[in-house]
């Protein structure tokens, strides 16, 4: 079974680089199921149901979340339908929804579980998330799947380096997001768990991270209170993990970092 984990979709140039490249690449390497950060997809903030379900026509199955995913009020309805291919956090506190689900495929159950770090910018209110990930996989350890997906959204690579050595040989992937820019460490580990400490993002390339960097730049020079203002100009790029899973014992054979940059 070959899943892509693809990284933060920020804003509007993030959905245009997805539908541009994705329905192309899922064919090329003959992808089964593929799962997007989706926290930062409707103008920066949050993912409304009008651009999930853009994205889902663009060949995305399934949506994690982080730090912004509550922002938008009216996900919250599908956040907590398990019938619906979208979570937040498991251990954000004030994250709608249990934070974990199953998306059937044609290969058979994938439970997909989405975890938040300590710090993201700022301080927010969580619950230990290797504790979450414990409870999870000892909740649903007699439930027969192909793969299990964990996200860790977070700042710290030491937090994401340590989570996925610590989950290796229990689940199928581990992938770091919230930085937007990639690490050059995809791996499989000892015990047979994919990992990236960070997969990086879906939008512009030319920009801080997806934001102007006229806007952020006298910020930081001269001290100046101003907002962020998205980028819509320049070259796209687009990050992914495409991992390759032995679906008789859920534990990956092999990793692709990938990764593409399309002139304006």
């Amino acid at each position: 079974m070959n899943i892509l984990y693809v990284g933060d979709v920020m804003a509007e140039m993030g959905m245009a680089v997805v539908e541009q490249l994705l329905p192309g690449l899922r064919q090329e390497k003959q992808i089964d199921f593929v799962v997007a950060q989706a926290e930062n997809v409707s103008d920066g903030k949050g993912m409304t149901p009008s651009d999930m379900q853009r994205l889902q026509k663009a060949g995305i199955d399934f949506f994690t979340g982080g730090n912004h995913t509550p922002t938008k009020s009216e996900l919250t309805p599908l956040l907590e339908d398990d019938n619906q291919p979208v979570i937040g956090p498991t251990n954000m506190t004030m994250c709608p929804g249990r934070g974990w689900k199953y998306a059937d495929t044609l290969q058979g159950k994938v439970l997909i579980a989405s975890l938040l770090g300590g710090t993201v910018g700022r301080e927010v209110a969580i619950e230990n998330p290797l504790k979450a990930i414990d409870k999870i996989l000892v909740e649903n350890q007699n439930v027969d799947r192909v793969a299990t997906v964990v996200n860790f959204h977070g700042d710290y690579s030491s937090e994401k380096v340590i989570i996925g050595h610590y989950l290796d040989g229990r689940v199928s992937l581990v992938v770091g997001d919230h930085w937007h820019v990639p690490t050059a460490d995809a791996q499989v580990l000892p015990k047979g768990t994919a990992h990236m400490t960070d997969v990086g993002m879906c939008g512009s390339l030319d920009s801080s991270l997806g934001v102007t960097f006229d806007s952020v730049l006298p910020r930081w020079r001269d001290d100046l209170q101003t907002r962020n203002i998205l980028e819509f100009k320049g070259r796209a790029q687009f990050n992914a993990l495409l991992v390759e899973v032995d679906e008789k014992i859920g534990r990956a054979k092999n990793v692709e970092y990938i990764r593409k940059v399309i002139n304006e």
